[in-house]
């Protein structure tokens, strides 16, 4: 497995959350709106140009085809933010979906220049994750090039784990058919991956959530 494999997969999430006395600051200036659980906040390839800041509940990321097929790309919680990209002017990349009840703190553009320069802590937290994005892409590519199906699977596992109460879990629900999308593989490859993971002792499902039991390893 090359360099950046998965002794270097399990990712700290936190870095993607604003910290709470900024939360506040913004809340607190921002147009604020709530939106309802299956509410589509944003819809890919809309012109809105709006940095979203989830303040409460949780919302998803995906991409769809014109066939209705989806792939869910992200999950966020409270402290997270999306938008960022179509300050290029571009359109939206992505669909994001309410998943549970949610409040998002909306930044147009034209008020961004003004906003940053009264919290510039959100700029260089801007800045921090567009950069942690590119070397996200970058080592995906590296993936799909350089390793087998098998590692793709394993590395995705461990981005999505969290550390809670002493163990990996992960909370995205996600289907082997998200997954096989997500890693370009098949369904049925990914299914057999799987229950050769279970059957080693790998993997479990715990309270509706998968756990990582142990971390895979690395050539199967």
């Amino acid at each position: 497995m090359p360099a950046g494999g998965l002794e270097e997969a399990m990712k700290d999430r936190t870095v993607e959350v604003l910290p709470q006395p900024l939360l506040d600051k913004i809340a607190a200036v921002a147009t604020v709106r709530a939106f309802p659980k299956r509410a589509i906040i944003v819809t890919e390839g809309d012109d809105t140009d709006s940095l979203y800041i989830v303040l409460s509940g949780k919302a998803r990321v995906y991409v769809a085809d014109d066939k209705g097929r989806e792939v869910q790309l992200n999950q966020l919680a409270a402290g997270e933010y999306f938008g960022e990209v179509t300050f290029d002017g571009g359109p939206r990349s992505a669909s994001v979906m309410a998943v549970e009840d949610c409040r998002c703190a909306i930044v147009k553009r034209s008020e961004l220049t003004g906003f940053l320069e009264k919290q510039p802590e959100l700029a260089l937290h801007i800045m921090r994750k567009l950069a942690r994005r590119v070397r996200d892409l970058t080592e995906n590519v590296r993936s799909l090039a350089l390793m087998d199906v098998y590692g793709r699977v394993a590395r995705l596992l461990l981005e999505l784990a969290e550390e809670k109460e002493g163990k990996l879990v992960i909370d995205e629900q996600l289907t082997h058919k998200d997954i096989a999308a997500r890693v370009g593989a098949s369904r049925e490859m990914i299914s057999r991956i799987f229950s050769d993971l279970a059957d080693g002792g790998y993997v479990r499902k715990e309270d509706g959530h998968l756990v990582i039991a142990r971390k895979p390893p690395a050539r199967w």
